[in-house]
């Protein structure tokens, strides 16, 4: 099995220092980034297994990093774990809503980042291969594929579903409020989507289950007979729904 190559992407040198020398005691390959842009340069070069991010940064701030790196679908299921100083609940649910998969603040303790590490790298690689072997039964005629929000992040499932080319439908719904909405695909392109009791629906509509952090999906796969009414593709409906979580558009009911 290869070893894990681990991206760090921070403009603070002793933190750079510090993490590396911590990962690779552990056996991890380490790259190293000092701005956004360069850490993004250096993803796209490396096709790291993980990414260990800061959001205060020059040139190209985490919440931007992480836009671009969620939007590309070769990153659908590389882990984000944020190491900030950013440590609010507001911050952390708006990284959680951008794809991040973990959330450490600083200062922390060696031992945990060790741990959460490991934890996502397990995780990830699990729910890679459990989403993939789902989607090819779904592709053999067998039953599609469900699970829930907090586990994989809506981002990451139209990703995975415009790879696979999949035409079929994604239910969502929130336990909580009983909020419903659907998702209609053509071969991986979303189409048409529409929420239960409200008229939001296609663009719109995505723009706001975007904004989900938690609930429950299942995608069916089957022939999708209409006319497409969003007329984006998957990468461009991704990165627009997160920049309007990043500036606080508000589409529908509050979540």
């Amino acid at each position: 099995m290869p070893t894990p190559r681990i991206l760090i992407v921070d403009d603070d040198e002793w933190i750079l220092r510090m993490v590396s020398t911590v990962l690779q005691n552990e056996k991890y390959e380490v790259l190293t980034a000092s701005d956004g842009e360069e850490g993004l340069a250096t993803a796209v070069g490396s096709r790291p297994d993980l990414i260990i991010l800061d959001v205060m940064m020059p040139k190209m701030d985490g919440w931007t990093f992480i836009k671009q790196v969620r939007s590309m679908p070769d990153f659908a299921f590389v882990p984000v774990l944020f190491l900030t100083a950013l440590d609010s609940s507001k911050d952390r649910v708006h990284g959680f809503r951008l794809g991040a998969d973990d959330y450490l603040p600083k200062p922390f303790q060696a031992e945990e980042l060790v741990v959460r590490v490991a934890t996502a790298l397990r995780r990830r690689t699990a729910m890679e291969t459990g989403l993939r072997t789902q989607a090819g039964f779904a592709a053999r005629g067998r039953a599609g594929f469900h699970g829930r929000l907090e586990q994989v992040g809506l981002p990451s499932l139209l990703t995975m579903l415009d790879l696979e080319r999949k035409s079929g439908v994604m239910e969502l719904n929130r336990p909580d409020s009983d909020e419903k909405g659907r998702i209609f695909l053509q071969e991986g392109v979303v189409v048409h989507s529409n929420l239960d009791g409200s008229p939001l629906k296609d663009k719109d509509a995505v723009y706001y289950l975007l904004s989900w952090s938690g609930g429950n999906f299942e995608f069916t796969e089957c022939s999708v007979e209409m006319s497409d009414q969003v007329n984006l593709p998957t990468m461009h409906l991704l990165m627009e729904g997160a920049r309007r979580l990043d500036e606080g558009i508000q589409t529908g009911p509050k979540p």
